[in-house]
């Protein structure tokens, strides 16, 4: 099908990498950090799920953007590939706060995903629900695995 590799476990972390060692060499040489207010921007990946349930017949394609309107995710099919894209939007306090700890991640995404063979892309539904953006589309029937009957030779008498 196509590989589901989480986008947390290559790309965050090489982010996080690149930010500790940025930190460091800036302390060395006396630069002050990046100011927060570009830390968390365009850096958004929401992870994915997709997978194909043969008893179902369907294709599964699940999207977790929690925080986001619906009006801000949009969903493209051309060909066989999916897009999703949006924007999670910062939200501006008026009065000066002191952040602790911030992990929340803002910015424009777009994720780029092959459809499998034998889906039914021009019946592709979407729906959002507490968060999470789940599409699905019935798989066609020559997509399905289908068994083969074995008959034995019979065998002419001479």
């Amino acid at each position: 099908m196509f590989n589901l590799m989480e986008p947390r476990s290559f790309y965050r972390d090489l982010f996080d990498f690149r930010r500790d060692f940025d930190e460091i060499f800036n302390r060395m040489i006396g630069i002050s950090p990046v100011p927060e207010t570009k830390l968390f921007e365009g850096v958004l990946t929401p992870p994915i799920e997709a997978w194909t349930d043969p008893e179902a017949k369907k294709f599964y394609l699940r999207v977790a953007v929690p925080g986001m309107d619906p009006k801000d995710v949009k969903v493209e099919v051309q060909g066989n590939m999916i897009t999703i894209s949006g924007e999670r939007q910062k939200v501006e306090t008026k009065k000066e706060v002191t952040y602790h700890h911030r992990e929340f991640t803002y910015g424009k995404f777009e994720r780029v995903l092959p459809v499998p063979e034998g889906v039914d892309v021009e019946k592709l539904a979407a729906e959002f629900n507490n968060g999470v953006l789940e599409l699905n589309a019935p798989l066609v029937a020559a997509a399905l695995p289908r068994r083969i009957e074995v008959k034995p030779v019979l065998k002419k008498a001479a």
